[in-house]
């Protein structure tokens, strides 16, 4: 199972949080455990894949500029 899908799987089980408990993400690389906390805006209006893409391009853009 990939990174990502893992991610989708966890994020699709999840029950819906509090507005004061975020959604937690654990994944354990050898020794090393990563915890990633989920928190959101339920009235977005950019799902989170275009919010990752523009902050990715934005990066790329002043890297490079």
């Amino acid at each position: 199972m990939t990174t990502t899908t893992a991610l989708k799987s966890v994020a699709m089980t999840a029950s819906q949080p509090s507005e004061r408990e975020p959604i937690k993400l654990r994944k354990r690389i050898g020794s090393t455990m990563y915890i990633a906390k989920v928190i959101y805006n339920p009235t977005a209006t950019e799902t989170a894949q275009d919010k990752l893409l523009r902050l990715i391009e934005s990066e790329v853009k002043n890297h490079f500029a």
